[in-house]
């Protein structure tokens, strides 16, 4: 597949469900993808990216930004205390703020530098033991206590469970976002973000599909 692929298809999406394509950003998920095939999505034209790795970030889009202008970057994968600040530096947006030691982090860097990333803050709506995320359970209180320190939360991210209908979650996260006043809606990924479009997301991430297989070290 191909990024204009995935583009018909997010707007074929979007006409079905009654979607306005200028509220749907498609993150393309470069984490492990080689620097050309990165760069041959730049020549596309497109400019909203997402990485797993802060370590993988700081090696890459510093450079990249140094001949492309407009690039937004997503942090998409765990976040540790320690990379915090330059994660901050690197990213427009994190989507992965998943406990309060993180928010405390984030709140206290903010006020230092005097800037924030917009935060999407992840939800384990499986609930599943392996996986980051707050609990559905615990969200409510949560997304107040970001609030109390005035983060700036944009909206809701999840990764529903593989062998379980993504429907399901992607429904639970809407809900969790609708009764707190979040409109960002961090969820589906190659294979359901269409579905995804339709219960309301904001930001589809989607990787192979657009670059090819990842071939891990």
């Amino acid at each position: 597949m191909s990024l204009s692929e995935i583009k018909q298809r997010l707007s074929k999406a979007c006409a079905t469900y009654g979607r306005n394509e200028s509220d749907v950003t498609l993150i393309a998920v470069s984490k492990v993808q080689p620097n050309e095939r990165v760069e041959e999505v730049l020549k596309e034209g497109h400019r909203v990216f997402g990485e797993n790795k802060v370590q993988e970030a700081a090696g890459k889009w510093p450079m990249f930004r140094e001949t492309y202008d407009g690039i937004e970057l997503h942090l998409i994968g765990p976040l540790q205390s320690n990379k915090a600040r330059q994660a901050m530096e690197l990213a427009q947006s994190i989507h992965t703020v998943d406990r309060p030691k993180i928010a405390i982090t984030i709140a206290r860097l903010a006020q230092e530098m005097g800037q924030c990333p917009e935060l999407f803050i992840q939800v384990n709506t499986g609930e599943e033991p392996q996986k980051a995320g707050i609990s559905p359970a615990e969200a409510d209180a949560f997304i107040k206590e970001c609030r109390d320190m005035d983060l700036p939360v944009r909206g809701l991210m999840c990764i529903p469970p593989v062998e379980e209908e993504a429907s399901l979650h992607f429904a639970l996260l809407r809900k969790i976002a609708e009764r707190n006043g979040l409109t960002g809606l961090s969820m589906g990924m190659s294979d359901d973000f269409e579905k995804a479009i339709s219960f309301g997301a904001t930001h589809v991430r989607v990787g192979s599909a657009i670059f090819g297989a990842r071939h891990y070290e």
